[in-house]
């Protein structure tokens, strides 16, 4: 139990990373290169993506000792599906909802992280196959 716990706190501090990384870099994307909002989540998501696998990797889920290659890809598939689910969800609620882009995109940040550590810790990360 106390080894979950650990690795929970590592997903969550590795998270809010990652997170904290594509909210700045997509509102930074809007705001100063004038990007559309959806456009700007994918430049979000590239730059997340690295900070997101190298904390899991070396961090959150190193106990699990997963081969290096393997486990990026695999992860980029989680996060890949993840960033599909989340890429609809924000297309639509941008529309559908008042409220402002940037609040949106941390809502929908904070929905997907659940989805991500469930396949990490049993699949991406894991050292069989």
């Amino acid at each position: 139990m106390e080894k979950l716990l650990r690795q929970l706190g590592c997903f969550i501090a590795v998270g809010c990373a990652a997170a904290a990384t594509h909210w700045l870099a997509a509102v930074l994307a809007v705001r100063l290169l004038g990007q559309p909002p959806l456009l700007a989540n994918v430049a979000g998501w590239l730059a997340a993506f690295c900070v997101s696998f190298a904390g899991h990797y070396l961090l959150t889920f190193r106990h699990q000792r997963a081969p290096l290659a393997r486990a990026a890809l695999r992860f980029f598939a989680v996060s890949a599906l993840g960033f599909a689910v989340n890429e609809a969800a924000y297309a639509y609620l941008l529309h559908a909802t008042p409220l402002r882009y940037d609040v949106l995109l941390a809502l929908i940040l904070l929905a997907i992280a659940a989805f991500t550590f469930v396949l990490g810790r049993f699949w991406a990360f894991r050292r069989r196959p």
